[in-house]
């Protein structure tokens, strides 16, 4: 069947902290680098690369590091990234050939350097050119004028005028106020600040010259005929139009992941747009509730169907460093040609969820479309409360629907009981559209539920557009509020949302706020939605995921209560046994430990790492010959490891067994020579002999 890639959702609308604890990187000078990439710096790229882009290639250590930067490099300005052409880099290099060949004519200065080949480069080729270089009272001058440029933030018609200073040299850019229209007259002999007297003068020689020398934007009003200011930020702009027209995150990101992200991805990176926030459920346990949008999800066509498949890699590391918790799963993703022309023009936004105990994190999320080879990533900062006095309250979530839908014995991204809630990472809303509220007090006190108030007031351009107020007992449930605001009589703009809530005596306690937007146009497309289903909060597996949280806390009292009731809860499964070992073990509770995991050996086991474990528990409990029987069963599945040959070196050793210790550990020693500890062990034992 035939395969063709297809990119079938382009979004409206993105992310860097350090939680992967890649270590700060020395920015190179220029002239440290390779002659090819200085060249490609200095010369290739010097008027359209980005201060962002220029410093991250300046930090990159190798020359393969440099190809992946300059292959991404020119991915991001392709016009059309799905054919073999990079239409862009071949026009740029034109550019660059063009300048080369008629601006450095006579002159030791190479084409692409003056400033008409910058300004070519930058511009390419002008609508028009007018030349004033055979006139006797003129210094040399050429007139380009643009139009169509709107797009990149400059007006749509304007002129870019060049003269030769003194009637020598190479053609310089001229600005109608630093140079102006005395700067063009090879005999002017008034005042040097007097630009009306100038002017007249060059009116009566060349009357079209005149008009631009004061304006470069056709049309402009001059009542004073004054020098245009416009006209200088005209020529600024100019000069970083290329930076205008591309998004260089993805420079931060390939310099971020490039170690970790496989090379067929390191140059892919898309831009996405995302929510991240904490959700308290009944049973007390707090979720992590995150949504992304990437900007672009490709797919493949193969037997009627459209699939890819996404990598999700979350990682969650506190302030030392330390990783916490992290998960990885794969997400297949099919539709036919029928649900395909449905949603083919909508964005499409991952969403999913998971437990995480009460700190502060570090989140890094990574989403691969396997298919494609594009990647995208979230990095946030997360404060999960202990919810515990003082009374705490959680991140506003706006949202523009809601639905209620039966409870179910699953866990569902941003569902709250009964109630499903649609957000937007955007927060953008219509005038049509109902805005929805929510947010949570967990720990609010009886006197707060029964006596307090809730405010939200709305500003808009920092005015105060709107304020309601309500008692905190006129809502249903306790510690959950929802609330719904018709923004039908919302002007289109910005605004920010203030909740605080009052003590009965109307003193603030509590405040959060955010930004939403009120769109002009009538419709926005809502994405195309795929949630990951979580196990209830009950369910081992959450125990067991909350258990090991705590566990990587060095919090162990609080890990060995949910890992035993994982246990509890699945005896028969591998995962929760050697979860609570690991504990036990920690508490010495070596002979419970072995019993728990004994039984998994009558048993066929894909996963033989909890021999390691048993061996390490027959250890302690000095029972050497089933420990290196355990720790020998785990090499012949796993190959070498360090730790479980050392392991088997300390217990031929504690079986007074020397040469047998020896040679395991000279073995250890073979795979990695730089072990002290091992090496005066040996010594040691060598020298009693």
């Amino acid at each position: 069947m035939k395969n063709r890639k297809i990119d079938m959702f382009i979004l409206i609308l993105i992310l860097l902290s350090s939680s992967l604890f890649i270590h700060p990187r020395t920015k190179k000078n220029i002239k440290e680098l390779p002659l090819k990439y200085r060249k490609w710096l200095e010369e290739e790229v010097v008027y359209i690369i980005t201060p962002k882009e220029k410093e991250v290639f300046l930090q990159l250590e190798t020359d393969r590091e440099r190809e992946l930067f300059i292959k991404a490099f020119w991915k991001q300005r392709d016009p059309t990234p799905g054919t073999p052409e990079n239409e862009f880099k071949e026009e740029h290099y034109r550019r660059i050939r063009y300048a080369n060949l008629w601006f450095g004519r006579g002159t030791p200065t190479p084409g692409w350097k003056t400033d008409m080949g910058r300004i070519y480069i930058i511009l390419g080729e002008p609508k028009s050119i007018e030349r004033y270089e055979n006139l006797t009272q003129i210094y040399p001058t050429i007139v380009w004028f643009y139009q169509g440029m709107s797009k990149y933030g400059l007006p749509d018609a304007f002129y870019v005028v060049f003269f030769k200073k003194y009637g020598a040299g190479d053609y310089e850019l001229y600005s109608p106020i630093k140079d102006g229209p005395q700067s063009l007259l090879v005999h002017y002999l008034g005042d040097p600040a007097d630009y009306l007297s100038a002017y007249r003068q060059l009116e009566s020689i060349q009357p079209q010259l005149a008009k631009v020398s004061l304006s470069l934007i056709p049309g402009e009003s001059m009542p004073t005929l004054a020098p245009s200011i416009a006209s200088e930020i005209l020529l600024s702009n100019i000069e970083v139009k290329p930076q205008k027209a591309i998004k260089d995150l993805y420079a931060e990101k390939l310099l971020k992941y490039k170690d970790i992200v496989e090379v067929e991805y390191t140059a892919n990176y898309i831009d996405n747009d995302n929510l991240v926030t904490i959700i308290r459920d009944n049973s007390g346990i707090c979720y992590v509730h995150y949504l992304i949008e990437p900007k672009r999800l490709s797919v493949n066509f193969f037997s009627n169907k459209y699939y890819t498949t996404l990598e999700i890699s979350g990682k969650l590391s506190d302030l030392k460093g330390r990783t916490i918790y992290q998960f990885t799963k794969y997400i297949d993703i099919k539709f036919d040609e029928k649900q395909r022309k449905k949603i083919q023009n909508l964005p499409f936004c991952f969403q999913d969820m998971f437990p995480l105990v009460e700190g502060n994190y570090k989140f890094n999320l990574l989403v691969k479309n396997t298919v494609s080879k594009e990647f995208t990533s979230i990095e946030k900062d997360l404060i999960v409360p202990s919810f515990k006095s003082p009374v705490e309250m959680t991140s506003l979530i706006l949202a523009h629907h809601i639905k209620k839908i039966p409870q179910t014995f699953k866990n569902k991204p941003f569902k709250i009981e009964d109630i499903q809630i649609y957000p937007s990472p955007r927060n953008d809303f219509t005038k049509k559209d109902k805005l929805f509220i929510f947010f949570q007090i967990p720990n609010i006190t009886p006197e707060l539920t029964e006596r307090g108030i809730v405010l939200f007031e709305f500003f808009k351009d920092k005015q105060e557009f709107l304020k309601i107020e309500k008692e905190i007992k006129s809502y249903p449930q306790k510690g959950k509020f929802l609330e719904e605001i018709s923004l039908e009589n919302f002007p289109p703009g910005r605004y920010k949302l203030k909740v605080s809530i009052l003590s009965p005596e109307k003193k603030e306690i509590l405040v959060e706020q955010t930004f939403f937007s009120v769109s002009p146009v009538d419709y926005i497309p809502r994405p195309f939605i795929y949630s990951e289903l979580s196990p209830p909060s009950n369910s081992p597996l959450i125990y067991y995921i909350i258990g090991g949280q705590y566990f990587n806390q060095k919090k162990y009292e609080k890990a060995k209560f949910y890992l035993e009731k994982a246990y509890k809860l699945k005896p028969n499964n591998l995962k929760f046994a050697e979860g609570l070992c690991r504990i036990l073990i920690i508490f010495k509770e070596y002979e419970k430990a072995k019993k728990i995991l004994f039984p998994f050996t009558k048993t066929k086991q894909k996963d033989l790492n909890f021999y390691k474990t048993l061996g390490q528990i027959c250890q302690k409990l000095k029972q050497y010959e089933e420990a290196i029987k355990y720790f020998e069963k785990y090499l012949s599945y796993y190959g070498t490891n360090l730790e479980v040959l050392n392991s088997i070196g300390h217990c031929y050793l504690a079986m007074g067994k020397r040469d047998e210790a020896i040679k395991v550990w000279e073995k250890s020693l073979q795979l990695e020579p730089n072990q002290k500890h091992i090496q005066k062990l040996i010594a040691s034992i060598k020298g009693k002999k």
